[in-house]
């Protein structure tokens, strides 16, 4: 007798046949944010009234900084598969891959410009 899971039976399906990995990626990376942002907001809120050495010395320890980055990282890459489905389904042909090329392009950079100033505070 074979057992055969739902997960395993809706995987190949679909136009693209990656469906399901973007369903469970999107899944798992907002309970991982749904876990890590509450903290952040708690350790931002903590410096966002400091003045600016305070905000500098918060940033600068170890935890406060990886959080950041953490949050960061994975907020922009749920942003933008998020955003990637949204287009998908509401945008057809060339419209439609230069909005993805776009949103991709945006999140990566705004990603980048975030871990250069997150490390210009804590080094």
């Amino acid at each position: 007798m074979r057992y055969v899971t739902d997960r395993k039976r809706a995987e190949g399906r679909g136009a693209a046949h990656v469906g399901t990995e973007h369903h469970w990626y999107m899944q798992v990376s907002s309970v991982g944010l749904a876990l890590i942002v509450p903290i952040f907001l708690f350790v931002f809120g903590r410096a966002l009234g400091s003045g600016h050495e305070e905000v500098i010395g918060t940033f600068s320890r170890p935890f406060p900084a990886i959080l950041t980055a953490l949050v960061l990282i994975f907020g922009m890459q749920h942003f933008a598969k998020g955003a990637q489905m949204m287009i998908e389904d509401y945008f057809r042909k060339s419209t439609k891959k230069i909005m993805i090329i776009t949103i991709i392009i945006f999140s990566y950079g705004l990603t980048g410009v975030g871990l250069y100033a997150l490390a210009k505070i804590a080094l």
